[in-house]
C-alpha cells in the first residue's frame, strides 16, 4: 500500500538561507544549462520559495523555468529541454513531477536532478539529494563543480515509465483515492494514507475484490494486487523504509516485487505489521509470492474488471492489463 511522510518543511523561514546561498559563489558566466520544472501545486511549494529557489541556482547554472498547468505538462518541458540540448532538468516537486520529468528524458542523455516540493519526495532520498529544500539547494551547487552524472534503470509499465515503483490492484485504488482529496494528502500524510487504505480495503476489497493474474518467469500467480520495484525501498511511512522484496537496486538491471494472493481482515494485520517492522520480511507471509531477478511480468484482469494502476504514487488509470519492463541505464542523473 502506498504511504507517505509528513510534509517536508524547515523548521524555520527559509528564505534567508536561500538568500545566502544565491549571494554566494556567483559566477560570471555558468557552464550549465538547466531547466527547472516546478509544479506550483506541490505540498510544500510557494511562489517566493520557488523565485529564491530558481535566485540560487543561477548562480552556478544558466537556468530558465517552466511551471506545470496540466498532467504530463512536466514531461512535454523536460522532452523539450532534451531536445533543445540542455544539460540537466530540474524536477521542483514531488514524486509525482519527478515521475513525469522522467518520462520526457528516459534514453536520452540530459541529465535528471531533483528538489524537494512534495509530501514523500521518496526518489529524492534514493538518489541523495536532501529532503529540506535548503540543503537540497546547496546540494546541488556544490555538485555543479563536482560534475558527475550517472547512468541508472528506469522501469515502464505499458507506454509509462516509472522511476522506483509501480502497483496494479489494491495499493493503486488507495492512490486513486488519496489523489482526489489533495487537501486531506497535504494536511494529514500517512495518517491519510492509513485512512483511504482501510477504507478501499473495507469497500472495495473484503467481499468480491478484483482479481488480477501475473505471469512471472513462465508462472502464474492469482491475487489481488501487485507491487513492483525498480529498487529500494518501495515508499516510506514518515522516516522509516517500507521494503516489499529484496533484489532489485538502481543498477541491478531487473525489477523485484510482490503479489498479495487475497485480502483478508485476518491476514491485513500482520501484513501491516511486516511492512513496517526493520526485521520482518513481507516475503514471507504465507498470502504473499515475493519475486526478484526478472526483467519482464505481465499483469492481466481475471474477471473482466480492469485493474488499476499507480506509478511512483500517481493513479493512472485501470487496463485490462500491464506490462513491467525494465531498461537499464536507461536514465541519467546527479544526486
Amino acid at each position: 500500500m502506498w504511504w507517505c511522510s509528513r510534509p517536508v518543511t524547515a523548521d524555520a523561514d527559509p528564505s534567508p538561507a536561500l538568500e545566502r546561498l544565491a549571494d554566494a559563489g556567483r559566477v560570471a558566466t555558468p557552464a550549465r544549462r538547466m531547466r527547472v520544472i516546478v509544479n506550483p501545486y506541490a505540498t510544500t511549494t510557494t511562489a517566493r520559495l520557488k523565485q529564491l529557489v530558481v535566485y540560487a541556482l543561477q548562480g552556478r547554472f544558466d537556468v530558465d523555468v517552466g511551471e506545470t498547468e496540466r498532467r504530463n505538462h512536466a514531461t512535454e518541458l523536460a522532452r523539450d529541454a532534451a531536445e533543445q540540448g540542455y544539460d540537466v532538468v530540474c524536477a521542483f516537486g514531488g514524486d509525482g513531477t519527478v515521475n513525469e520529468v522522467a518520462n520526457g528524458l528516459a534514453g536520452t542523455s540530459t541529465v535528471l536532478t531533483c528538489l524537494p516540493g512534495g509530501a514523500t519526495n521518496v526518489y529524492h532520498r534514493m538518489i541523495g539529494i536532501p529532503t529540506d529544500v535548503v540543503d537540497a539547494t546547496e546540494h546541488l551547487l556544490r555538485l555543479a563543480d563536482d560534475w558527475h552524472p550517472r547512468a541508472i534503470d528506469i522501469a515502464r509499465v505499458n507506454d509509462r515509465w516509472f522511476t522506483f515503483a509501480a502497483g496494479a490492484g489494491l495499493d493503486a485504488s488507495v492512490v486513486d483515492r488519496v489523489d482526489s482529496r489533495p487537501r486531506l494528502k497535504a494536511r494529514f500524510g500517512p495518517f491519510f494514507y492509513a485512512q483511504s487504505a482501510t477504507a478501499t480495503f473495507l469497500r472495495d476489497y473484503v467481499r468480491n475484490p478484483p482479481e488480477l493474474i501475473a505471469e512471472i518467469g513462465g508462472e502464474e500467480y492469482r491475487g489481488v494486487t501487485v507491487a513492483v520495484q525498480n529498487t529500494q525501498p518501495y515508499t516510506y511511512f514518515g522516516r522509516r523504509p517500507v521494503t516489499l522484496s529484496e533484489g532489485a537496486t538502481l543498477t541491478s538491471g531487473d525489477l523485484s516485487g510482490a503479489v498479495l494472493e487475497r485480502a483478508n481482515p485476518i491476514d491485513m494485520p500482520a501484513m501491516a505489521y511486516r511492512l513496517l517492522a526493520a526485521r520482518a520480511r513481507v516475503g514471507d507471509h504465507p498470502r504473499v509470492h515475493a519475486f526478484d531477478g526478472v526483467d519482464r511480468l505481465r499483469v492481466r484482469s481475471a474477471d473482466d474488471r480492469p485493474v488499476p494502476l499507480q506509478v511512483d504514487g500517481d493513479f493512472i488509470g485501470a487496463h485490462d492489463e500491464a506490462v513491467f519492463t525494465i531498461l537499464p541505464g536507461g536514465l541519467q542523473i546527479v544526486g
